[in-house]
């Protein structure tokens, strides 16, 4: 291992935690080059929804490099491209009468971002966005400006400008929100000093915050809040999308209807790069041609590997069970959570936080199930949430035997 360390960057974070050379993985399992097995709740940050080397999906990119199929197109059409498009228009647009016209640029999650910012400052002509406490947008400055996160914040060597962080989503079920209700009443009083902003951009549910869950009245008072002073509503789905909630997208069956929409991760299906956003077609025409840009806005092998993925989709299967693992990984972890007055158990379909209240013990609970061959991380503020996103498609039987490890690892004594 003196390679990395001689050679790689400094930066490295993950690999300190995780503290062997991985070597081959399948679906939920990854081997180090040793052979021991870990069972992965962490799936690429939430990149590998449907699991490392999904059979399918790798099949069908054999297939298509063996027929010497375009693998980088910049804009250009492919039928690759178009066979991803008018997959996912089929399956996941038109059921919900969704009129948005899908943007690609660069491959990453913060690319999606700093677009969406970019075209809503340029629709309304106005500079200014609100984002919310504990949120991640990513780590160029302009998505960096929009993370909430102190640490990350403090990296970006300049000024983050032009962004307002307020409250995310306050616990009072039925209860109108304060902060929301005190910004309304700025934008009404023409003599408040503080103007309506381009864009509201929010998570329905802060995964690297967290795992903090969005309630369905704020989120819906805050899409009108946007509506009512001509500020664009952006949802960042990047690590909660695809599937990740027990629907498509987070914000299903919550009675939103978002300008534009960001994902990325999960959206490749394989591991292989793809950014994406959604965007209303009046606000898209806003563009001029090559306007924005990005070298691997044409990712070949993720659109073969993406339209795969939304076969999950076209019918109820993968949902439910979903549905399912959902209702297991609570029933495991809800009892020790009941143990503790200061624990908190957050989280919708396979995306699941327990805040420990105490960042240290959550370190060493994430050391000893890797030592045990469980991979979890840790997120939140002072890194005192564990956090559990397996891939969807992990066996019953690997998740009951993950949640057992993490279970044995969140006793105190452990």
């Amino acid at each position: 291992m003196s390679i990395f360390t001689e050679r790689e960057s400094d930066i490295r974070a993950y690999c300190r935690v995780y503290d062997t050379v991985f070597d081959t993985a399948k679906n939920a399992i990854q081997i180090d080059e040793n052979g021991k097995s870990y069972i992965d709740f962490f799936a690429g940050a939430g990149v590998l929804n449907f699991g490392h080397n999904n059979r399918k999906m790798k099949q069908a990119i054999i297939d298509y490099l063996n027929q010497d199929g375009v693998t980088h197109s910049l804009d250009m059409h492919t039928t690759a491209k178009r066979d991803f498009i008018q997959a996912f228009s089929k399956t996941i647009l038109e059921p919900r009468k969704m009129p948005h016209k899908l943007q690609f640029m660069g491959p990453t999650g913060t690319n999606a971002v700093e677009t969406a910012l970019k075209l809503a400052r340029r629709v309304t002509n106005r500079h200014e966005v609100v984002a919310f406490s504990h949120g991640f947008h990513g780590m160029t400055l302009g998505a960096l400006a929009c993370t909430a996160n102190d640490y990350f914040r403090g990296a970006a060597g300049v000024p983050l400008t032009h962004v307002h962080h307020h409250s995310f989503s306050p616990p009072q079920n039925g209860v109108t929100s304060a902060d929301l209700a005190e910004l309304r009443a700025q934008y009404q009083d023409s003599s408040s000093g503080v103007k309506p902003p381009a864009a509201f951009i929010v998570e329905v549910i802060q995964a690297e915050g967290g795992v903090n869950v969005g309630s369905k009245l704020w989120l819906q008072e805050l899409q009108q809040l946007a509506k009512d002073f001509g500020a664009l509503f952006i949802v960042d789905e990047i690590q909660v999308g695809c599937g990740r909630t027990g629907s498509y997208f987070s914000f299903d069956q919550l009675g939103l209807d978002p300008d534009i929409i960001c994902l990325a991760k999960g959206i490749g299906g394989f591991g292989t790069p793809l950014a994406m956003n959604l965007v209303k077609p009046e606000y898209d025409k806003h563009w001029n041609p090559g306007e924005h840009t990005g070298t691997f806005r044409g990712q070949g092998l993720s659109f073969i590997a993406g339209k795969v993925a939304l076969d999950y989709f076209k019918d109820d299967e993968l949902m439910s069970q979903v549905n399912q693992h959902s209702q297991t990984i609570e029933d495991a972890l809800s009892p020790i959570c009941d143990q503790h007055l200061n624990w908190q158990l957050r989280g919708k379909g396979m995306i699941w936080g327990i805040d420990l209240a105490d960042g240290e013990f959550a370190k060493r609970v994430v050391a000893n199930a890797f030592a045990q061959g469980l991979l979890v991380s840790a997120c939140g503020s002072g890194g005192s949430v564990i956090k559990v996103i397996p891939p969807l498609t992990i066996e019953a039987d690997t998740l009951q035997q993950g949640l057992d490890i993490l279970v044995k690892c969140l006793q105190p004594n452990s």
